[in-house]
């Protein structure tokens, strides 16, 4: 599917997690005897219980390439779909005897353009991000000014462009983010940082400093083309 400009990707996502909370090292006032702690005087009950479960995902990502059906370079136009669904098991999250909470749905929809620029190896990369999980939502916008500073092959495909970029996203009503990213051979690095411009920044006025790392390979897709080698 890759060399008509039209890739889909099909994900599945298993998880396995595991909670445990002990009392151990808590200490209460009924333990004070007046001149320290004394562990051996009665404590609370522990209502606190270990459990494990298990988390299923899963998601669906379309890439229509417009340049896999040309040579022209810095003329190329993508446009970019995903869908992804998380704790599809609605897991149970049991922290307390007779009690249990459970981890709703969340859905994530992503729509992106990537453009280039005519005649120039710089490009503008705009996404838009919706997450909805049980009642609440959240909304992340933004772009990143990429420039090509190495070109891919159009036929081999031995090379792949290779880019740098920064730009900005914004979390509605809540956080600006600045980001640098660098594409080098499949794999994508990125840094990015929140700044708080919401209410939330009265109690707390700095911000959190996020590092990411993916590797992409399309060589050994399920449905990718492949020619025969003399």
């Amino acid at each position: 599917m890759g060399r008509s400009g039209h890739i889909l990707s099909i994900g599945i996502q298993g998880g396995f997690g595991s909670r445990k909370a002990t009392l151990t090292n808590v200490t209460f006032m009924s333990q004070w005897n007046g001149a320290r702690f004394d562990p051996l005087m009665g404590g609370e009950a522990n209502p606190l219980v270990s459990f494990n479960y298990f988390d299923a995902s899963a998601g669906v990502y379309y890439v229509f390439d417009g340049g896999q059906n040309s040579f022209q370079r810095n003329e190329d136009f993508k446009l970019k779909i995903g869908f992804a669904a998380y704790h599809l098991n609605e897991p149970e999250l049991k922290y307390a005897g007779g009690t249990a909470e459970t981890l709703r749905r969340k859905y994530v929809g992503q729509i992106g353009i990537v453009k280039d620029f005519y005649h120039s190896p710089i490009s503008l990369d705009i996404n838009v991000v919706q997450f909805i999980q049980s009642g609440h939502y959240e909304n992340l916008l933004g772009a990143i000014l990429r420039y090509r500073f190495v070109n891919g092959t159009k036929i081999t495909g031995h090379t792949q462009d290779a880019f740098i970029g920064f730009g900005a996203y914004y979390r509605w009503k809540d956080a600006i983010i600045p980001s640098l990213m660098i594409d080098y051979r499949g794999f994508q690095f990125g840094i990015s940082y929140d700044v708080t411009v919401s209410e939330l920044s009265r109690a707390y006025r700095g911000g959190s400093l996020e590092f990411s790392l993916s590797f992409t390979n399309l060589d050994h897709s399920l449905f990718k083309t492949r020619k025969s080698r003399f």
